[in-house]
């Protein structure tokens, strides 16, 4: 289940999977940007924390998971790509917790995404013993499900206990204490299942086994945002904190004296 030669004609590009990232990061910022508004410049928008838009929120997390997942089958050096991106992770970590302390981000998408190319580079041997990519996929697919609710101490059916002192080394894993709190989080279980999902889907993609749209261009600026994801998600939120903080402060400096915007 080795790598096959990939399409010249496309310049090593599998644009679907850039366009369908660039969107869900697209997707991200807007969610960020309502995230914002609500919880630090007090904008009232009822339909925030509904159910449907956490759950859409969680499909598009996933998503650009899986596609990350499937990266890996395009990557020469994923060992590189996994500390670049860990430490990218530990820089938003030591911004967070100096500049905006109530918004530390302590195992967000970025830790959690380099640790797992880390693992995959390391195991990706291991890994290619399951010789059909669907039944890595099942696997991959059943371990998240069981695992989702981990930090609620529950796998399956199974509900566990572990002290307090001991859960607050173990947020990584997804097994938080009870004042555990990171503005965005995404342990490596049961997210690392979403990733080796993708992982074993990438064996079709790079073996051109999907149909052609999958490997043809339909936008080009969607593309180029999916291309750019690392930098737009490290520079998004200090923007987009940067831009509200001078509307609110200085362009709509009443709502800061008492009056709220409801959405």
């Amino acid at each position: 289940m080795g790598r096959r030669k990939r399409r010249k004609s496309l310049g090593n590009r599998v644009w679907f999977i850039d366009e369908v990232r660039g969107m869900a990061i697209i997707l991200m910022v807007v969610y960020h940007l309502c995230f914002d508004l609500v919880y630090i410049f007090n904008v009232k928008i009822e339909i925030f924390d509904s159910a449907i838009i956490n759950f859409m929120r969680d499909v598009f997390a996933g998503l650009f998971i899986f596609i990350s997942g499937i990266s890996c089958r395009f990557s020469s050096n994923n060992l590189k790509r996994g500390i670049i991106c860990f430490l990218s992770g530990l820089g938003v970590t030591l911004v967070t917790f100096f500049f905006m302390r109530h918004e530390t981000i302590y195992f967000g998408a970025l830790h959690m995404l380099g640790i797992s190319m880390i693992l995959y580079n390391c195991f990706e041997k291991l890994l290619n013993k399951i010789k059909f990519p669907i039944f890595g996929i099942v696997i991959a697919g059943l371990l998240f499900y069981f695992t989702r609710e981990i930090s609620r101490g529950k796998i399956g059916i199974w509900t566990f206990y572990i002290d307090d002192s001991i859960k607050k080394w173990l947020f990584p894993f997804g097994i938080v204490s009870s004042d555990f709190h990171s503005w965005d989080y995404f342990p490596l279980i049961p997210w690392i299942f979403v990733f080796l999902a993708g992982c074993y889907f990438g064996v079709y993609v790079i073996e051109n086994r999907l149909p052609e749209f999958f490997y043809n261009m339909h936008s080009r600026p969607i593309a180029f945002v999916g291309r750019h994801t690392l930098w737009i998600y490290l520079l998004h939120q200090p923007i987009l904190y940067g831009l509200l903080y001078v509307i609110f402060n200085y362009i709509c400096p009443y709502v800061l004296n008492g009056r709220v915007f409801v959405v």
